[in-house]
């Protein structure tokens, strides 16, 4: 049985084992962007209270602030824009630290992922957080091998690569498994640790076998999690295994569902009245009285997203609905109660990068992912010295 296995590790090996070494090796990469890109931009991300327990200026401050900033300057200009397009901004949410040493985050309709840094104490503009071009090519390579797909849901060449190489790397894993089972306690004992006083290739061997173990849990999760980026009908499977249908997932009220779209848009368009900041003021005042200590607050136009626990690594947000016209709060819908539906993507998400368990698991993911990326190579490294054996 074990020599179909090494067959199969082998020959599936062979053809997409650079593949997989690309998307390990970029992946661990990424598992720190997110940590590498707030301590790069530090100055956007903290700031320094004027004086102990000073108290953050109220959201419609903050706002009246950045829009008398707009107006003295006339125009925006959106990051990465050039300076031939400015366009005027529109203020979509506000995200409020409950550390007394972070800043405000401003985001826009017309800016995407950046957002404006503001000091919450003085609403001094900070600049604009940005990510890195390194990243993003990073990020190409590891989920397209830079064919990205022309629009969000279809396909290109290099997503079905990347999907299929997953599929063949969690078979691979799967039967370098089932060949690592030792006879006996003198076996394991060998495939447990790596020597380092028997030769190259003794040690390429031991790391091959031994790390190759260490790490197999790890890449497998990352594996297994990822597919659902891959394959929709992968993504429906993994889902309802755990009580969730993608497809049948109710939409939230800031996100409404495709049915819901296409019934605004064939509705005559109405001119909205502007949105009154100061109702965020007492929004925020009630909030505050309920959740004591917290990590953020994101306020938008029609609700409120809190995330209460103040040392969370992962969006366990709190969704509160209030009265646009008085701020006063009409509804609380707690993260523990809502539906798998809503909030499976965020634990897939959470598992495939390592962030659910903070600093600790990103650490693990971020080896595994390089030993995941470098078994490969040993694994080449090894077949071709056997080949060579082989012909003298």
């Amino acid at each position: 049985m074990k020599a179909l296995f090494k067959k199969i590790h082998l020959w599936l090996s062979l053809p997409l084992g650079l593949v997989i070494s690309v998307i390990c090796l970029t992946g661990a990469i990424l598992v720190f962007e997110q940590d590498i890109t707030r301590a790069l931009q530090r100055e956007l991300y903290t700031v320094t209270p004027p004086e102990e327990g000073a108290q953050p200026l109220p959201p419609s401050a903050l706002a009246a602030g950045i829009m008398a900033s707009m107006a003295d300057s006339t125009l925006f200009t959106a990051p990465g824009a050039p300076a031939t397009s400015r366009q005027t901004l529109e203020l979509t949410s506000i995200q409020i630290p409950g550390n007394p040493d972070g800043s405000a985050l401003v985001s826009f309709r017309q800016t995407g992922r950046s957002q404006l840094a503001v000091n919450p104490y003085t609403g001094e503009i900070l600049g604009w957080t940005q990510s890195y071009p390194f990243f993003q090519t990073v990020k190409k390579i590891h989920r397209w091998l830079m064919d990205p797909p022309p629009s969000k849901g279809q396909k290109s060449a290099g997503k079905i690569i990347v999907g299929i190489s997953t599929v063949v790397m969690v078979v691979i894993l799967l039967s370098g498994l089932v060949i690592w089972i030792p006879r006996n306690r003198k076996a394991l004992k060998n495939r447990l640790r790596v020597s380092l006083n028997r030769g190259w290739h003794r040690f390429w061997y031991d790391s091959h076998v031994a790390l190759g173990f260490y790490a197999t849990v790890f890449l497998l999760v990352m594996a297994l999690t990822g597919l659902t980026w891959s394959f929709g009908w992968y993504r429906d499977a993994a889902y309802s295994l755990f009580g969730a249908n993608d497809r049948q997932a109710p939409a939230s009220a800031a996100q409404p569902g495709s049915a819901q779209v296409r019934q605004q848009q064939n509705q005559p368009q109405r001119q909205e009245p502007a949105f009154d900041y100061s109702a965020w003021d007492k929004a925020v005042s009630e909030l505050r009285d309920a959740y004591p200590v917290y990590k953020t607050i994101t306020l938008n136009e029609k609700t409120i997203q809190i995330i209460p626990d103040p040392h969370a690594v992962m969006r366990k947000a709190d969704i509160i609905t209030f009265d646009p016209a008085t701020g006063a709060i009409t509804d609380i819908s707690l993260y523990s109660e809502r539906p798998r539906s809503q909030t499976i993507k965020g634990w897939f998400y959470a598992f495939h990068t390592g962030s659910w368990g903070g600093m600790v698991t990103k650490i693990l993911y971020f080896l595994a992912a390089i030993i995941g990326g470098v078994l490969p190579l040993t694994g080449y490294y090894l077949w071709w010295k056997r080949i060579r054996r082989r012909r003298t």
